[in-house]
């Protein structure tokens, strides 16, 4: 039987979940392996293909293997050391993984100083219990997980549950999200049923009225299920006005999802798509309004205190970033309809909000923020 186009060419959807991949690894590797506590970086390309399409563009693997080559001599250069990175490649197709070895021997794309090098030809469900199990029991070590299945069937909540349980791990899963919402729109098959009863009761799932909805419910119920300890955003690739996919990625730890949202948005910003604030009007007029402005607003008139550390989770949760808050809080502030106060009732200098990572870590209540 011939293979489909879509697994010999390498199509431009594709390109950009692996330059998403690519630029992200690039930030993750940096930052962990500079970190001065994690021994050892794993990780796993669990549907990795050949590495290489019939018109020459990169897979997954290529990627990955280019970003560890790339780290290691940007911190051999500086004289520093990194920890060994292992690599493990799979894909039931044993085809494509000899092709994959052959490629990486070929370009001489690793070396052992790297870490390990390990291929595997095996089904993604005989695999996942023993890789959930390995990961949770990592002590000193990280693990990055990139799972593109062909298809959706296999693919189940609960798995990666299992995957994130000791907070030693973060997944970046690509779904073809448009085939999904497509068969929900019909009449949705046992198939997808399957996935989502893990995840809602049935009887609470809503048909979606296009493809982006259908993403952002899903992505709410895998929130829901996980629970507040684990981040999840979202990535859409739209092939054609007809067709979108998606990435999601799932972490625990505040900093990881931060850098994956910050390359998210270094993405659309490179396609036109970028942060564009445009101020809301009056909150009782039909203007145009801004998703995260209206959302802070909400967030400041709930009586409560708010404070700084709370508004940086809170835009990441809400899938922006804290300049994106910034800009807004300077604008509401300008305006004067914003106060920021210290814990002890005193003002502070204006711009001065400390919605960043490290004041989150040290002084999570260092100012808090009032609509006037």
């Amino acid at each position: 039987m011939a293979k489909r186009k879509s697994q010999l060419s390498m199509l431009d959807h594709s390109k950009a979940k692996v330059k998403l991949l690519e630029k992200y690894l690039e930030k993750y590797l940096n930052i962990i392996s500079n970190d001065g506590f994690t021994s050892k970086i794993n990780i796993f390309d669990l549907f990795c293909g050949e590495g290489i399409y019939e018109n020459e563009g990169e897979g997954s693997p290529i990627a990955i293997l280019k970003c560890l080559k790339d780290l290691h001599y940007i911190n051999k250069a500086k004289n520093k050391n990194i920890p060994s990175i292992d690599l493990i490649f799979n894909d039931k197709d044993e085809f494509k993984i000899e092709k994959l070895k052959g490629i990486v021997e070929e370009k001489k794309l690793h070396e052992n100083v790297f870490g390990k090098l390990s291929f595997r030809s095996k089904d993604y469900k005989n695999i996942i219990d023993n890789l959930s199990t390995y990961i949770n029991s990592l002590k000193n070590e990280k693990a990055f997980i990139f799972i593109d299945p062909y298809g959706y069937k296999e693919i189940r909540a609960s798995e990666i549950k299992k995957l994130l349980a000791s907070k030693k791990s973060e997944i970046l899963l690509f779904l073809p999200t448009q085939f999904m919402y497509r068969f929900d729109e019909r009449g949705t098959p046992q198939a997808l049923i399957e996935i989502l009863e893990e995840l809602v009761d049935m009887k609470d799932w809503k048909p979606s009225l296009s493809v982006y909805s259908f993403i952002e419910q899903f992505k709410d119920a895998l929130k829901n299920y996980l629970g507040k300890d684990f981040f999840v955003d979202t990535f859409s690739i739209e092939k054609n006005e007809a067709t979108v996919f998606c990435l999601f990625f799932f972490s625990s730890h505040i900093r990881g999802f931060e850098k994956m949202l910050e390359t998210k948005w270094q993405i659309d910003d490179d396609e036109g798509k970028g942060w564009s604030y445009e101020k809301t009007g009056n909150l009782f007029s039909n203007f145009k309004t801004n998703l995260l402005e209206q959302k802070l607003i909400t967030l400041l008139s709930t009586g409560n205190k708010v404070y700084n550390g709370i508004v940086y989770e809170y835009t990441l949760r809400s899938g922006f970033l804290p300049t994106h808050t910034v800009e807004i809080f300077n604008s509401l502030q300008t305006e004067g309809k914003l106060e920021v106060t210290t814990e002890k009732d005193e003002k502070v200098r204006k711009g001065a909000f400390y919605i960043n990572y490290e004041n989150y870590k040290s002084s999570p209540k260092k100012v808090y923020f009032k609509l006037k």
